[in-house]
């Protein structure tokens, strides 16, 4: 396979306004684009993706959805970042991304329907909510959430923003026994420090579940903590989705050296 040049278009707003190129360091069995939606199809193409990979793949209840679209309130006040196939020019990638403003405007972070965010209150100002992020299932080798990860690094250097939150989603198709084994391995490993600290709405009764398995992150979830990211504490149940969510906070200061010139690029150090 030859080397693939990946397109990353800004979105429509004063502060990402420059197209820019960057060129992957290994070689990708696709060529890729990385782009901001900028029109609502786009956006359909994204929540087409996600209720792909959501609801027919995993499962998942989705109440609000119609005509194959996963859409929830939040997505009109997000960005969506979307790859795509070069050669199908389907969309087979998507992080949507709410800003601080637009969290202002709305009066809510996504995450705060599942944990109390009170003590990460501070971070607010320079932070943004990632979620809905899902990559098609015949894409997932590691260049698409690479790809996808660059688009979120120049963002958060564009827009001034220090931290990233979103809820990482595990699978509870065993009962929940892989996730009370992963939070006992975070909480030895990868515990946020305590003033990071938030607190499920619906915790996953982790007590009353096996915590001993030995078990291996999903890999969207490795590939954070990788990064640098912590976990803010215990996991939340969300029924709907029959997922374990831990809620993951990164903050561009604290990211690995090693990784950070595939999220940052020529800014990363």
């Amino acid at each position: 396979m030859t080397e693939k040049n990946i397109q990353i278009v800004e979105p429509i707003n004063e502060q990402h306004q420059t197209e820019f190129q960057i060129t992957t360091t290994k070689a990708a069995p696709h060529a890729l684009s990385i782009s901001w939606a900028r029109h609502q199809d786009e956006v359909e193409e994204a929540q087409r993706l996600r209720y792909k990979v959501f609801a027919e793949e995993m499962g998942a209840s989705l109440p609000k959805a119609k005509d194959g679209l996963d859409q929830d309130l939040f997505d009109a006040w997000c960005d969506h970042l979307i790859v795509r196939d070069e050669e199908t020019l389907r969309v087979v990638g998507t992080y949507r991304v709410l800003t601080p403003h637009q969290a202002r405007k709305l009066g809510s972070l996504y995450s705060e329907s599942e944990f109390d965010l009170t003590r990460l209150t501070h971070l607010r100002p320079k932070m943004i909510e990632l979620g809905r992020s899902c990559v098609h299932q015949d894409y997932r080798t590691g260049s698409v959430i690479m790809a996808l990860w660059s688009g979120l690094g120049r963002y958060m250097v564009q827009g001034g923003y220090e931290s990233m939150l979103g809820c990482a989603s595990v699978s509870m198709a065993d009962g929940g026994h892989f996730a009370a084994s992963l939070h006992q391995q975070f909480s030895e490993k990868h515990q946020a420090p305590i003033e990071y600290r938030a607190f499920p709405r619906l915790a996953l009764p982790v007590e009353n579940l096996n915590q001993t398995l030995s078990v291996e992150p999903p890999p969207l979830v490795k590939g954070y903590l990788r990064l640098g990211a912590k976990i803010c504490g215990a996991p939340a149940w969300d029924p709907d989705f029959n997922t374990a969510d831990f809620l993951t906070l990164l903050r561009l200061s604290e990211m690995h050296p090693r990784y950070a010139r595939h999220f940052l690029g020529e800014h990363a150090g």
